[in-house]
């Protein structure tokens, strides 16, 4: 009873101060906090493990609190937690947590303090200086500190069933069918980051090598869950070659399979659909001529060992050798809309149709009755060209493969598109951005340093599981269940700035409320109805559309893939934390996955820089830290503990070092060359500055290093005293001492300072530093932006120059309205986001309409205008609902403008 009240004090504290100051006082109150499933119901399957986030009001938990977690009926569940980020006053705001793989799921879990129940055979882990072995139950795997093996499984017994996994690829030289040279990836580090009881974590780093070169560095994350027969594995690796003499041609994880049993006892599974699977055998005992049994045939399909032979009818126990067997089985995906499934009996035989199908889970099988394994790729038709491969199913011992890249496909082919003559000089290179509005520069369209994660799960079996079993293992593989904390403790946490829970409660809000989810309903099916896939596509989402050709411009410049401009990323992430939906979920999870790593230089001259928006992912000139922007990674960070995402992120905190040799501003025409202090560079406020303070703020509350800290403080207080502020919108900036030098008085606005995160971060320092000059500077800022003309002149005295995007800033005059309790500013921020001027509009009913054969389409329609619409109606709804309402009712709103 006690946490129940708890749990209705918080409720109660989110509804009536969404809002909460920096100088809020502690929670008080025994704390508790849940966690359910985006999808609404646990899945009907067990899961593998799972590991997720939640949040914590400031004062409420501290640091040495013990956390035990139990199901909705009281029973105590298996918990390991662990401390993701605090508080300025020390005490914990974001913890994570892991549960086992349980046989029944919990519809919901609720942590709160007391002593966590372990799990009835919890994870053990043995180090020595040559390897580490973590010990789940009866199955032992195995993983060297050095070398080409990654690991090995050990079960019941001491049974080897699978071993060695390894890193495998294939390059071609000078052409894309040029010479094959085989790769293999080579473990240099192995550390040990969690060691259990419930869930164990291995960080293994190394690089690819083949015919003398090293190249391709990898990182591997390999999670272990108590009770799970599985491991997850996180594979990233970094593009390092020059893309016009090394074409990347396969890439993929190899398991060695022990093959036990005769022939007609090792079996074979592929997942074809979420519901069907290709389950055969190496030798097959159905369809043949002479019937061997009910037995027989039912004991092999079903994976189990069939009866002794001298049971088996006459003639087939003396013509078994006659029967073909199948050494070799694939897979292969090769677009997001069709796989082909072929078998051979041997190397120099034919390959033979085994079948063909739309999108394969991902997920294949090798095995017998005494032990086998399994392994399947997340998004793996989303990412072609992927294949899964069995072969040497017929000797002692099989290779298991689930090739990333499939070696039958096409190389990567990641030359630039396009010719350079003629593009040599800024001014030719400023009128192709006139133009096509892609801003180009030879030598700087290069991927070399981009970067792409993967996710695989990998099984050892003591047995050939039921086809059932591996199918539902498949369905989860390629969606995998996930619990997510409640939005409304989220919300009164007080976490990631203004949003609020969806609100219905009047006409107005419920039109906008409608259009939001209209909007990722549509970004959601423009994926499936656009084939936005692809290994190095899927996850973004196209920049602006083109009603003539009723295309998306995805050949027109920086028109082309939008690689986060204007925070689509802040923008679902932000809507599936108020509401938990599962579309806006997943939609934001791969989008995440790409935009933090295709479109982000990893190593090299543009490190930790992102690239501007164009037809390939890498080819604008224009590298930039708003791309590589932390503030897009933090929500997906802190809901999931996902450890490569903290690693990405880490990296960033550094990341303004490149700015030193990479000059944002070198090809804008006119722009002052004034010399600049030694040591400073120019630098914006929001697009630059601001990018960089969320990667500070994370590693500040992450880590505790009041560094950070303080380099933020340096930035705001230096903005803070410049004569205006940050109507300035850019300055010198001194890297060593994160101060900002005086730029002088002039007020240069621009359109893109406030919309890549610079309101959402800002929202959440202005909570946790009291600085009071730069808190003046930026409620300037946000009452000014928008300001009618006639009250900008009576102010400043200064021209009025033009505003862009009036709709996405009206969350700006929304932010000063509501910290100054200013009715009539409220007004003003209702009426510019209710306008529609220069943004997506809101539309009284569904805008989408059909397109002649199959589809949708938005007119109007932009992610730009999308993005900044879907911000600005959470920001206002949670700032303003009132003034939104009233403003309503003095003018319905209509569609606005994109």
């Amino acid at each position: 009873m006690q946490h129940q009240i708890a749990r209705r004090t918080l409720l109660q504290a989110a509804a009536s101060a969404p809002l909460l100051a920096a100088n809020s006082p502690p929670f008080v109150g025994s704390p508790d906090a849940d966690a359910r499933w985006i999808d609404g119901e646990p899945p009907a399957a067990p899961a593998e493990g799972q590991c997720w986030g939640l949040a914590w009001p400031r004062g409420q938990l501290p640091d040495t609190t013990p956390l035990a977690a139990t199901a909705p009926d009281g029973t105590a569940l298996p918990l390991q937690s662990w401390t993701l980020a605090r508080w300025p006053d020390g005490s914990r705001k974001w913890t994570a947590h892991a549960l086992p793989a349980l046989p029944v799921l919990p519809t919901s879990v609720r942590v709160a303090p007391g002593k966590a129940s372990t799990p009835r055979a919890p994870l053990r882990v043995l180090e020595t200086a040559e390897a580490i072995d973590i010990l789940n139950g009866a199955l032992r795997w195995h993983f060297p500190r050095s070398g080409t093996m990654l690991l090995r499984a050990v079960g019941e017994g001491g049974t080897d069933l699978l071993g060695p996994l390894q890193l495998t690829g294939e390059i071609r030289l000078a052409a894309p069918d040029g010479n094959r040279v085989p790769l293999e990836g080579v473990v240099e580090r192995v550390a040990l980051e969690q060691a259990g009881p419930v869930r164990a974590v291995l960080r293994i780093e190394g690089h690819h090598r083949g015919a003398g070169r090293t190249l391709l560095p990898f990182t591997l994350r390999i999670e272990c869950y108590a009770g799970s027969r599985g491991l997850r594995i996180v594979h990233s690796f970094i593009h390092d070659v020059d893309p016009a003499a090394i074409f990347v041609s396969g890439l993929g994880i190899t398991a060695t399979v022990p093959m036990r049993g005769a022939l007609h006892d090792r079996h074979v599974r592929f997942a074809t659909a979420t519901d069907t699977m290709f389950a055969e055998a190496v030798r097959p005992l159905t369809g043949l001529r002479r019937d061997p049994g009910a037995a027989f045939r039912t004991a092999q399909v079903a994976g189990q060992p069939v009866p002794p032979l001298d049971q088996m009818r006459a003639p087939v126990p003396a013509l078994l050798d006659r029967i073909p067997a199948w050494d070799a089985f694939r897979l292969l995906q090769s677009s997001p809309n069709g796989f082909t499934l072929a078998k051979r009996t041997a190397p120099d035989m034919a390959w033979i149709d085994a079948g063909e199908g739309h999108r394969a889970p991902g997920l294949a099988y090798v095995g017998s009755p005494w032990g086998g394994a399994a392994i399947a790729a997340r998004w793996f038709w989303q990412r072609h060209p992927s294949e899964l491969e069995i072969d040497g199913a017929t000797g002692d011992a099989a290779r298991l493969t689930a090739w990333l890249w499939s070696p039958r496909a096409q190389p990567m082919d990641l030359r630039r598109y396009r010719g350079t003559m003629g593009m040599e000089g800024y001014a030719a290179q400023n009128q192709g951005l006139d133009i096509t509005y892609e801003d180009y520069e030879p030598g700087w369209d290069s991927p070399l340093g981009i970067a792409r994660t993967s996710e695989v799960m990998l099984w050892a079996f003591p047995a050939t599981p039921p086809t059932s079993q591996l199918q539902a293992l498949a369905c989860a593989a390629a969606e995998p269940p996930r619990l997510m904390a409640d939005p409304a403790q989220l919300h009164a946490a007080g976490v990631f700035g203004d949003w609020g829970l969806a609100d219905r409660s009047t006409p107005t809000r419920t039109a906008i409320e409608d259009q939001l989810d209209r909007l990722v309903d549509f970004y959601t099916g423009e994926v499936d109805r656009r084939g936005w896939y692809g290994f190095w596509n899927h996850g973004d989402v196209m920049h602006s559309y083109d009603a003539d050709r009723h295309q998306w411009r995805y050949d027109i410049g920086g028109f082309a893939w939008a690689n986060s401009e204007l925070s689509p990323d802040l923008w679902l992430w932000t809507a599936a934390l108020r509401s938990r939906d599962p579309k806006a979920f997943r939609l934001a999870e791969a989008m995440t996955r790409h935009t933090s790593e295709v479109d982000v230089y990893h190593l090299g001259r543009f490190a930790g820089l992102g690239t501007r928006h164009g037809v390939q992912h890498w080819s604008d000139s224009s590298k930039q830290p708003r791309v590589s922007n932390a503030n897009y990674r933090r929500i997906f960070y802190y809901l999931t503990a996902d450890e490569r995402t903290g690693d990405l992120m880490r990296a960033l905190v550094t990341s303004h070092e490149a700015l030193r040799t990479v000059e944002i501003g070198r090809k804008v025409p006119g722009a002052a060359r004034e010399a600049l202090p030694p040591g400073a560079i120019e630098m914006s406020f929001g697009t630059t500055w601001a990018v960089l303070a969320g990667a500070w703020l994370t590693e500040w509350e992450r880590t505790g290093d009041r560094r950070w800290r303080d380099r933020i403080v340096a930035g705001m207080d230096s903005i803070g005293r410049l004569p205006r502020g940050w109507l300035t919108g850019s300055a010198p900036y001194d890297l060593a001492s994160g101060r900002f030098v005086d730029g002088g008085a002039k007020i240069r606005l621009s359109h893109l300072n406030a919309v890549f995160g610079a309101v959402e971060i800002n929202a959440e320092l202005l909570r946790l530093l009291d600085v009071p000059r730069y808190r003046a500077a930026w409620l300037d800022y946000c009452r000014w932006y928008n300001a009618p003309k006639a009250e900008w002149l009576a102010k400043w005295g200064e021209p009025f120059g033009p505003r862009n995007l009036r709709e996405a800033h009206s969350r700006l005059t929304a932010y000063a309205a509501h910290a100054t309790g200013d009715v009539v500013l409220a007004a003003r921020a209702a009426g510019e986001f209710l306008s529609g001027d220069a943004g997506l509009g809101l539309h009284l009913g569904d805008p989408r309409r059909p397109l002649p054969g199959g589809g949708v389409e938005w007119p109007g329609i932009s992610t730009n205008a999308a993005s900044q619409w879907g911000l600005a109606a959470i920001q206002n709804l949670a700032l303003i609902p009132e003034a939104l309402d009233a403003a309503a009712a003095r003018q319905p709103p209509g569609g606005g403008g994109a």
